[in-house]
């Protein structure tokens, strides 16, 4: 007689939705391609009144990952949001917003590029348009649970941000994105939170090691070596644990640390590459990415 027991059916996928949304020009075609070849079903510029039903067909159809795109092309778009939320929040379904954002420079030259009106814009000028939603759009941005700024991103790197927030399983973990940058450039506007390690002396200032970058080892060695450095990770790396417990109960599963120094070429960028080997290295999913090293 077979002593084997019968295998245990494995449990369904959570049902999750995503709202991509933002800024005109921001590159939400960009992230839904990305999303869709991330196995995620993907739909364009859907009446917000109608998404409870949607979600109710698609996991009835055993589609476990629905993006939907949201923008002001949709008339009363925000009239119906209040409604929309309410709705899938009494069935049950807590949609995650992902917010592009974009600096209005970046989304001129973008628009210009392809020759196409804002939608916004009506008979005045594109940056009026701009500015316009930019200011419709403020309490959505508000509530997002992941903003990317695409303003120094091309195609493959908005694409490899996309995937790193969404192409694991949902298994309630804190993803993380580690951003190096320089103050003397602005602080990255999607950073949930930003420290500054401009207190550590600059290697700036060694003649050897100015033409360097912090993804070098002498200077990475030169940072991490000086008075605070492996003190501050090890605060920063606690605090961390701290939010990450809160950011998973209320249900944010990203997070994007903003690492600064002067120029974001050494202290920085050592730092943001040292913190970034202990948050992987105790399991976290983490990205860690440098604005500024390349710039002069």
């Amino acid at each position: 007689m077979s002593t084997e027991q019968p295998a245990t059916p494995e449990a369904p996928e959570p049902f999750r939705l995503v709202v991509l949304t933002g800024m005109s020009g921001a590159g939400r075609s960009t992230a839904a391609n990305a999303l869709e070849d991330l196995g995620w079903y993907v739909i364009d510029n859907l009446p917000p009144s109608v998404l409870p039903q949607v979600c109710a067909l698609a996991q009835q159809s055993e589609i476990s990952r629905l993006a939907v795109v949201l923008d002001v092309r949709t008339r009363t778009f925000f009239e119906q949001l209040p409604t929309m939320f309410t709705d899938l929040n009494a069935v049950g379904t807590l949609p995650e917003i992902l917010y592009l954002e974009a600096s209005d420079d970046v989304i001129v030259r973008r628009q210009e590029s392809v020759r196409r009106p804002h939608p916004l814009q009506g008979d005045g000028r594109l940056l009026d348009g701009i500015l316009r939603e930019r200011e419709t759009l403020a309490t959505l941005r508000a509530a997002a649970d992941l903003v990317i700024d695409t303003s120094s991103l091309n195609v493959h790197q908005l694409t490899s941000r996309v995937a790193h927030a969404y192409g694991g399983p949902d298994n309630d973990q804190l993803r993380v994105t580690l951003v190096s940058f320089g103050f003397k450039n602005g602080i990255p506007v999607d950073a949930d939170l930003v420290v500054d390690v401009r207190f550590l002396p600059n290697p700036h200032w060694v003649p050897e090691l100015r033409p360097l970058t912090g993804l070098t080892q002498p200077v990475s060695d030169y940072v991490l070596g000086q008075k605070g450095a492996e003190e501050f990770l090890d605060r920063l790396q606690d605090l961390l644990n701290v939010m990450a417990g809160g950011y998973i109960t209320e249900g944010k599963r990203f997070a994007t640390i903003a690492i600064g120094c002067t120029g974001g070429k050494h202290r920085s960028t050592a730092m943001a590459e040292e913190f970034g080997r202990r948050l992987r290295a105790q399991g976290m999913a983490t990205k860690v990415l440098h604005r500024d090293v390349g710039r002069e």
